[in-house]
């Protein structure tokens, strides 16, 4: 099971982007394109390892950068200011998101680009909610603690099926705010399903935040995230 992988440059309102995409290369049978945003810190070793599994289960995956290449945060403090640019635009934010999509539907690789989804984590599942709120046609986007905030622009018709995998104990999303989203999915009339872990913090899925990973809670939404994909697609084996 070969896994291979390339870099995707784009330019986008004068920044130049650079995606990484991965996909086993055993087969030519088309796939589907699972986009990938990343946490606060951008596109990190941490995306690309999600987009080196979801290759590995059978999809072609894009680990989007929504910063862009002389952006790269090297700190907590940069990457504070590099997202913050976007959360005071929500408007540029989803402008990226949307050119970030169709790099990937061109990516050079067996792929179906019929077929797409989007995962985020942290600041990115903020981002795919976004996507899915700027009625991208994709099929499904799962936020893994994500940021539930609504952008001020006005929702245009959601397509995508949406999965929220949330720590029930996480500050920055209180219950008031998860019940917000809620509403908002519903009065939107989405497809919507959000999982919430008892015990559970921002930040579950990263080994790296020692005091906020939580196996079994990343272990529990990897795999319905598989779930997921598989309902949306179904079995890519």
């Amino acid at each position: 099971m070969p896994i291979v992988s390339q870099t995707l440059r784009h330019q986008h309102k004068g920044v130049t982007f650079e995606a990484f995409a991965a996909w086993d290369d055993a087969s030519d049978a088309p796939r589907p394109i699972v986009l990938i945003a990343g946490t606060f810190m951008g596109r990190t070793a941490f995306e690309e390892d999600k987009a080196r599994k979801l290759a590995a289960a059978g999809y072609v995956a894009v680990a989007i950068d929504l910063y862009g290449i002389e952006n790269r945060p090297a700190n907590f403090d940069e990457a504070g200011t590099a997202m913050a640019v976007l959360n005071d635009d929500r408007s540029l934010l989803r402008d990226r998101l949307r050119a970030s999509l169709e790099v990937a539907l061109g990516v050079d690789a067996p792929a179906d680009p019929a077929k797409v989804a989007a995962i985020g984590f942290c600041f990115g599942g903020k981002c795919v909610l976004d996507l899915a709120r700027s009625g991208a046609d994709v099929a499904g986007v799962a936020s893994f603690h994500g940021l539930y905030d609504a952008p001020p622009f006005a929702n245009e018709a959601i397509k995508a099926k949406v999965l929220v995998l949330h720590g029930w104990n996480d500050p920055l999303d209180p219950p008031e705010t998860v019940l917000a989203l809620a509403k908002e999915m519903t009065d939107a009339g989405v497809d919507w399903q959000i999982h919430a872990y008892g015990h559970t913090v921002h930040g579950f899925t990263n080994p790296a935040r020692e005091t906020m990973y939580s196996p079994s809670a990343d272990r529990r939404s990897w795999r319905s995230l598989i779930d997921f994909l598989e309902e949306l697609f179904g079995p890519t084996g």
